[in-house]
Protein backbone atom coordinates (compact mmCIF):
# COMPACT_ATOMS: atom_id res chain seq x y z
CA UNK A 1 0.00 0.00 0.00
CA UNK A 2 1.45 3.54 -0.90
CA UNK A 3 2.17 5.99 1.64
CA UNK A 4 0.23 8.66 0.80
CA UNK A 5 -3.33 8.33 -1.40
CA UNK A 6 -4.95 11.47 -2.98
CA UNK A 7 -8.51 11.63 -2.19
CA UNK A 8 -11.12 13.24 -4.02
CA UNK A 9 -14.55 14.49 -2.75
CA UNK A 10 -17.27 14.50 -5.45
CA UNK A 11 -21.06 15.81 -4.96
CA UNK A 12 -22.33 12.68 -6.18
CA UNK A 13 -19.97 11.45 -9.18
CA UNK A 14 -17.40 9.50 -7.38
CA UNK A 15 -18.18 6.44 -9.77
CA UNK A 16 -18.81 8.44 -13.06
CA UNK A 17 -15.42 10.32 -12.13
CA UNK A 18 -13.44 7.21 -11.27
CA UNK A 19 -14.60 5.47 -14.07
CA UNK A 20 -13.84 8.31 -17.07
CA UNK A 21 -10.03 8.54 -15.27
CA UNK A 22 -9.48 4.76 -15.66
CA UNK A 23 -10.98 5.18 -18.86
CA UNK A 24 -8.00 7.48 -20.33
CA UNK A 25 -4.60 6.30 -18.19
CA UNK A 26 -3.12 3.61 -19.27
CA UNK A 27 -2.26 0.39 -16.58
CA UNK A 28 -5.29 1.79 -14.44
CA UNK A 29 -7.81 0.01 -13.57
CA UNK A 30 -10.79 0.24 -10.39
CA UNK A 31 -9.90 -1.81 -7.05
CA UNK A 32 -13.40 -1.58 -5.34
CA UNK A 33 -16.86 0.33 -5.24
CA UNK A 34 -18.42 0.78 -1.16
CA UNK A 35 -22.04 1.60 -1.23
CA UNK A 36 -24.04 3.39 1.42
CA UNK A 37 -26.38 1.07 3.69
CA UNK A 38 -29.22 1.82 5.79
CA UNK A 39 -26.90 4.12 8.25
CA UNK A 40 -26.82 6.62 5.45
CA UNK A 41 -25.69 9.45 5.03
CA UNK A 42 -26.16 9.16 1.53
CA UNK A 43 -29.03 6.94 -0.33
CA UNK A 44 -28.71 3.22 0.17
CA UNK A 45 -27.29 1.77 -2.79
CA UNK A 46 -25.56 4.66 -3.69
CA UNK A 47 -21.46 4.99 -3.92
CA UNK A 48 -19.93 5.93 -1.12
CA UNK A 49 -16.14 5.80 -1.97
CA UNK A 50 -14.46 4.28 -5.18
CA UNK A 51 -10.85 3.07 -4.57
CA UNK A 52 -8.98 2.38 -7.91
CA UNK A 53 -5.53 3.11 -9.83
CA UNK A 54 -4.29 5.51 -12.54
CA UNK A 55 -1.08 4.47 -14.16
CA UNK A 56 -0.11 2.49 -11.01
CA UNK A 57 -1.26 5.84 -8.28
CA UNK A 58 -3.63 5.07 -5.87
CA UNK A 59 -6.69 7.39 -5.51
CA UNK A 60 -9.91 6.89 -3.31
CA UNK A 61 -12.88 9.33 -4.48
CA UNK A 62 -16.07 10.10 -2.00
CA UNK A 63 -19.70 10.79 -3.16
CA UNK A 64 -19.85 13.59 0.06
CA UNK A 65 -22.35 15.70 -1.20
CA UNK A 66 -22.23 19.25 -2.27
CA UNK A 67 -20.04 20.60 0.78
CA UNK A 68 -16.92 20.91 -0.69
CA UNK A 69 -15.78 21.44 -4.12
CA UNK A 70 -12.40 21.60 -5.90
CA UNK A 71 -9.90 24.37 -6.66
CA UNK A 72 -7.22 24.88 -8.98
CA UNK A 73 -4.75 25.22 -5.56
CA UNK A 74 -4.65 21.66 -5.95
CA UNK A 75 -3.88 19.64 -9.18
CA UNK A 76 -2.04 16.59 -11.00
CA UNK A 77 0.26 16.93 -13.00
CA UNK A 78 0.79 14.35 -16.01
CA UNK A 79 4.00 14.16 -17.05
CA UNK A 80 3.91 13.45 -20.90
CA UNK A 81 7.02 12.11 -22.88
CA UNK A 82 6.13 13.65 -26.38
CA UNK A 83 3.29 16.08 -28.55
CA UNK A 84 1.39 13.12 -28.81
CA UNK A 85 0.83 12.15 -24.86
CA UNK A 86 0.48 15.68 -24.67
CA UNK A 87 -2.33 16.22 -27.44
CA UNK A 88 -3.96 12.71 -26.06
CA UNK A 89 -4.39 13.76 -22.38
CA UNK A 90 -5.11 17.14 -23.21
CA UNK A 91 -8.29 16.27 -25.35
CA UNK A 92 -9.02 13.32 -23.12
CA UNK A 93 -9.04 14.96 -19.53
CA UNK A 94 -10.57 18.45 -20.91
CA UNK A 95 -13.66 16.83 -22.63
CA UNK A 96 -16.32 18.66 -22.09
CA UNK A 97 -14.17 20.63 -19.18
CA UNK A 98 -12.40 24.43 -19.43
CA UNK A 99 -8.73 24.45 -21.11
CA UNK A 100 -6.45 27.01 -18.99
CA UNK A 101 -3.82 29.24 -19.91
CA UNK A 102 0.44 27.39 -18.96
CA UNK A 103 -0.72 23.69 -19.71
CA UNK A 104 -3.69 23.26 -17.04
CA UNK A 105 -7.00 22.11 -17.74
CA UNK A 106 -10.19 21.59 -15.04
CA UNK A 107 -12.11 18.34 -16.23
CA UNK A 108 -15.94 17.70 -16.45
CA UNK A 109 -16.26 17.31 -12.73
CA UNK A 110 -14.05 20.41 -11.88
CA UNK A 111 -10.76 18.29 -11.22
CA UNK A 112 -7.69 20.17 -12.15
CA UNK A 113 -4.89 18.75 -14.24
CA UNK A 114 -1.43 20.58 -15.69
CA UNK A 115 -0.54 18.07 -18.99
CA UNK A 116 3.06 19.07 -19.01
CA UNK A 117 5.70 17.66 -21.45
CA UNK A 118 9.22 16.21 -19.86
CA UNK A 119 11.03 18.87 -22.25
CA UNK A 120 9.24 21.97 -20.83
CA UNK A 121 11.07 21.61 -17.54
CA UNK A 122 14.12 20.71 -19.08
CA UNK A 123 14.27 23.89 -21.86
CA UNK A 124 13.00 26.44 -18.23
CA UNK A 125 16.06 24.90 -16.58
CA UNK A 126 18.63 25.90 -18.87
CA UNK A 127 21.45 27.07 -16.99
CA UNK A 128 21.32 30.17 -19.83
CA UNK A 129 18.76 32.63 -18.45
CA UNK A 130 18.17 34.02 -22.21
CA UNK A 131 17.37 30.40 -23.28
CA UNK A 132 15.01 29.95 -20.49
CA UNK A 133 13.33 33.20 -20.06
CA UNK A 134 12.16 32.57 -24.04
CA UNK A 135 11.29 29.33 -23.12
CA UNK A 136 8.96 30.76 -20.54
CA UNK A 137 7.25 33.59 -22.58
CA UNK A 138 6.53 31.32 -25.28
CA UNK A 139 4.93 28.74 -22.85
CA UNK A 140 3.11 31.77 -21.13
CA UNK A 141 1.64 32.25 -24.64
CA UNK A 142 0.12 28.97 -25.21
CA UNK A 143 -3.10 26.94 -23.63
CA UNK A 144 -1.98 23.77 -24.65
CA UNK A 145 1.80 23.00 -24.91
CA UNK A 146 3.43 22.68 -28.26
CA UNK A 147 6.97 21.03 -27.57
CA UNK A 148 7.95 22.61 -31.40
CA UNK A 149 7.22 26.06 -29.95
CA UNK A 150 9.24 25.83 -27.46
CA UNK A 151 12.15 24.13 -29.18
CA UNK A 152 11.99 27.39 -31.79
CA UNK A 153 11.97 29.54 -28.68
CA UNK A 154 14.65 27.73 -26.79
CA UNK A 155 16.70 28.01 -29.91
CA UNK A 156 16.31 31.70 -30.84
Amino acid sequence: MQKITPFLWFDNQAEEAMNFYVSIFRNSKVLSVNRYGDAGPGPKGSVMTASFQLDGQNFVALNGGPLYTFSPATSFVVDCENQDEVDWYWEKLGEGGKYNPCAWLDDKFGVTWQIVPRQLMQLLGDPDPVKSNRVMQAMLQMTKIDIAKLQQAYEG
